[in-house]
């Protein structure tokens, strides 16, 4: 049976404690919700699905302490985020992002992406350069060799959930059931095993599966994956993938899982074709897909050298 809504959390469910403070601020049109700590030159921290700002739990204080402003939003359609019915498509929420920064009083920011918040680091590098000093990609490549990598079959096959995810209402509905767990499923597939046997994957699992059952959460997190499906032969997508041949020129790195079998190292590699600045590849051995939370230290360490 379904989880009627009185059970449901609400966005204020996300506005966890810790080192780090919360607030609202509206760019492009919608209220964005961010968690910050530290003062220095901005890093901007874009999570993936089926996360929220959560997920960069060890990056915020880490960041902090090494002299930086680090800043975790809720990507439009999560957490405590607004969640209109829509704008999921990756030049808007590049360009909330880009917003975002003008937002925080900024001109530019060390933008970091992981899963999703990789292709909109990688849309808002192209699309909005002057907003990006710095790029990290974690977990994702670049959309162009993304659409490129698609002919593999393997690929084809590791991307399997975004067919099921075209469905009108029913992943919705899957997401928010009681009887049901397709959050866990996803990640206990996706993460690498030395993580999945940690009390913190655990934790990470309730966090997520909450913040999924979260009122429209689950309606906007599967919107990205239906305009990216069905936007494939559509004007609109076509479009984009023009305009996402320029160059990115801000130096770029990326951050892949050996292990990762959602977007794999052999998809991803050849990015760096697309970047025209200083450009980094680094294979992080025995991660899966989220490396972040897989292995906080090494992606703080790298960060943090890289944002310098």
């Amino acid at each position: 049976m379904s989880t009627p809504d009185t059970e449901r959390p609400d966005a204020t469910s996300v506005l966890l404690p810790g080192p780090w403070t919360h607030r609202d601020l509206s760019a492009n049109g919608v209220r964005l919700h961010v968690a910050e700590a530290g003062e220095g030159p901005l890093v901007l921290l874009l999570h993936g699905f089926p996360e929220f700002w959560w997920a960069w739990r060890a990056q915020l204080p880490a960041l902090a302490a090494a002299g930086f402003r680090a800043v975790a939003p809720d990507l439009r359609g999560y957490g405590g985020s607004d969640k209109p019915p829509r704008g999921y498509d990756l030049p808007t929420a590049a360009a909330d992002v880009a917003a975002l920064v003008r937002a925080l009083g900024e001109r530019d920011a060390v933008v970091v992406g992981h899963d999703w918040g990789g292709l909109v680091a990688w849309t808002m590098a192209a699309l909005h350069p002057r907003s990006v000093r710095r790029l990290a990609v974690l977990s994702m490549a670049h959309p162009r060799q993304l659409r490129a990598a698609l002919a593999d079959r393997a690929q084809r096959k590791a991307l399997r959930h975004i067919l099921g995810f075209q469905v009108p209402r029913l992943p919705e509905r899957r997401m928010t059931r009681a009887d049901d767990d397709p959050v866990a499923d996803l990640m206990r597939r996706w993460a690498g095993p030395a993580w999945t046997a940690t009390a913190g994957f655990a934790e990470a699992v309730s966090r997520y599966r909450s913040a999924a059952r979260i009122p429209q959460a689950a309606y906007g997190s599967m919107e990205y994956f239906r305009w990216a499906g069905r936007s494939q032969l559509r004007p609109d997508g076509l479009r984009y993938a023009r305009r996402m041949a320029a160059p990115v020129t801000a130096p770029t790195l990326q951050l892949h899982g050996v292990l990762d079998p959602c977007v794999l190292p052999s998809s991803a590699r050849g990015s760096g074709r697309y970047v025209a600045g200083a450009y980094q590849w680094r294979e992080l051995p025995g991660v899966g897909h989220f490396p972040h939370e897989e292995v906080p230290g090494e992606v703080n360490a790298a960060l943090v050298g890289w944002a310098r």
